[in-house]
């Protein structure tokens, strides 16, 4: 069987030795097949683009800076900004000088972004204005910098990216695959804030596995969209370093607005479009609102045809009513050129799915860490399973650890793109692995005979009730995603009987106030009715027996998960 990182013994020896390239050997690669496509895009707002040939000068050029600058092969070099073109050239040029970055979440407060530059002993700093203008220029660690911090924007009074400048351009740094490429931070697997390190193998083999076989087809004509934060590395392996492997162009998207995404969207003519779950909510259901502003007709005459193209879609393998779709819908979010979604974070709700399928668009949902660079399982296009999150990758070695009676028990997994450890943390590295080696995920779920994964939730957050049956909140977290009124629902467990030790099951939600501000209905009464439509499909003991009513919005991560630790309600 033919396998994706097949057509890697056509460039081993003259661009590298080894089983993998490093990431920088992978862009060379790229340049050598495609350099006169393009590959970065922005619009900002009118468009500007870069080929690889440019983008390859562009890191050569600050590569080189950094390494006049006094950047060494290991030194860890700090990126902090919003996605655009130069925090990639910034990512690239790092590992040009054989560094190692290390990208923050642009949301982060700054006593953060110094004390983690502090940990990692930073070498360099490139950061957007408001963060460079925002730190604290007297501490040890930012005068130890090697050229201070660099502007990945333009502005005046502070050195940026695009000025930087060596004597003497060098050629990059001859790179061993197992040299560590990233520290990624990430509450992880086991608790508080750590570094997951990951060398360029684990990131260049769990690229190559994604696209290998039945996974993700894609080639140097497709668009792809980096709407999400490049610091997770969701978005980095999945569009950034994916685009940059194939030869396709990558549009840089800046902020979740969504007015802003249609408009990159449709300009840049996006083929394959990674979002999130809330993401993907918000647009089916600002699609389906403006169909059913159309009238009754008009609305059941749509579902009717996408029903029937569902059906075709998935017996026939026809689209039939797509152009259709194009015109009157998908045109309007900007997703008439795409045939491919990307939806990770979380489990899409398999309702949301299904109509995506029916207005013709074709989704791949995944599951992944942080520490495992990321994507571990992909649902294939051809082949896919609406409840699961995918097919277990070729090289990954998956176990289902401490099976209860129905198979369900803690994913583990091994494989080329599973992260060493923590850095500078022995223990944490140490609890993160079980005695055969295998990383635990932390995360529960089950494997069907043809590997596809199932998962129920995460292992700290199960709700255990009175009966001693096993509740899995963000199984039921999942239920509401197609309801409009609700912006953000945490499930969990509380004392119901303070001499039972078992749980009840209670929702805090966080309503939608566009929503009740064009309905006026009674915000309690309206969620305890669909509280009790969503109870109606769930067994007794998953029933929600109470409701709060968050009044602020919940602390969300980057890629709009609830920080459940800081509800406090």
């Amino acid at each position: 069987m033919k396998h994706a990182w097949d057509e890697l013994d056509h460039y081993r020896g003259e661009y590298f030795s080894g089983q993998w390239p490093s990431i920088i050997d992978m862009l060379l690669i790229t340049e050598h097949r495609f350099g006169n496509r393009p590959s970065f895009t922005v619009f900002n707002p009118e468009r500007v683009t870069l080929t690889f040939s440019d983008v390859v000068a562009n890191v050569r050029r600050v590569g080189s800076a950094l390494a006049e600058a006094g950047v060494q092969q290991g030194d860890r070099v700090v990126i902090n900004g919003k996605n655009s073109p130069e925090w990639a050239i910034a990512y690239l040029a790092t590992l040009w000088a054989g560094g190692v970055v290390v990208p923050l979440d642009n949301q982060m407060q700054r006593d953060r972004v110094e004390s983690l530059s502090s940990f990692v002993e930073a070498s360099y700093l490139f950061g957007d204005k408001n963060i460079i203008e925002g730190l604290d220029a007297s501490h040890t660690w930012y005068q130890n910098l090697k050229g201070r911090a660099t502007l990945l924007g333009a502005s005046e009074g502070i050195d940026s990216i695009g000025e930087l400048r060596a004597s003497k351009e060098i050629d990059h740094q001859r790179i061993d695959e197992h040299a560590l490429a990233a520290i990624l931070f990430t509450s992880g697997t086991t608790g508080a804030e750590k570094g997951a390190m990951l060398t360029h193998a684990n990131i260049v083999s769990d690229v190559y596995q994604a696209c290998d076989g039945m996974f993700l087809s894609l080639d140097e004509t497709d668009v792809l969209y980096a709407l999400l934060p490049l610091h997770h590395s969701y978005c980095c392996t999945a569009v950034l370093l994916e685009a940059i492997k194939h030869g396709s162009e990558c549009v840089f998207g800046q902020e979740i607005v969504v007015s802003r995404m249609i408009g990159d969207l449709s300009r840049g003519k996006v083929t394959i479009f990674m979002g999130i779950p809330l993401l993907y909510n918000k647009l089916l259901a600002g699609l389906l609102k403006q169909v059913k502003k159309k009238g009754f007709a008009t609305n059941a005459l749509i579902h009717c045809l996408m029903a029937i193209n569902g059906v075709f879609k998935k017996y026939l393998h026809i689209n039939l009513f797509r152009p259709l779709f194009n015109k009157l819908l998908l045109s309007k979010v900007g997703l008439d050129h795409n045939h491919i979604l990307i939806c990770g974070a979380g489990p899409l709700s398999p309702k949301v799915f299904k109509q995506y399928q029916q207005l013709g668009l074709d989704f791949i949902q995944g599951y992944g860490l942080t520490e495992t660079s990321p994507i571990l399982t992909l649902n294939p296009v051809s082949k896919f399973k609406v409840e699961s999150v995918g097919k277990v990758f070729p090289l990954v070695d998956m176990i289902i650890a401490d099976e209860d009676e129905h198979g369900i028990g803690e994913i583990r997994v091994k494989g080329p793109n599973v992260t060493a450890g923590y850095y500078k943390d022995a223990v944490n590295t140490a609890a993160l692995f079980d005695e055969e080696g295998y990383l635990k995920t932390g995360d529960l779920g089950y494997l069907d005979r043809e590997q596809y994964l199932y998962l129920k939730g995460r292992a700290k957050n199960i709700i255990v009730t009175e009966g001693g049956k096993n509740v899995y909140p963000e199984q039921i977290e999942d239920l509401f995603q197609l309801y409009a009124q609700v912006e953000q629902i945490l499930v969990r467990g509380y004392q119901e009987k303070a001499d039972v030790p078992g749980e009840a099951i209670e929702a805090v939600v966080y309503p939608n106030s566009e929503y009740y501000s064009e309905h006026q209905v009674p915000i309690k009464e309206d969620l305890e009715r669909i509280i009790a439509e969503v109870n109606h499909h769930l067994p007794l003991y998953e029933k929600i027996t109470r409701l709060t009513i968050a009044e602020e919005a919940m602390d969300m991560t980057s890629t709009k998960k609830i920080k459940r630790g800081t509800v406090t309600i």
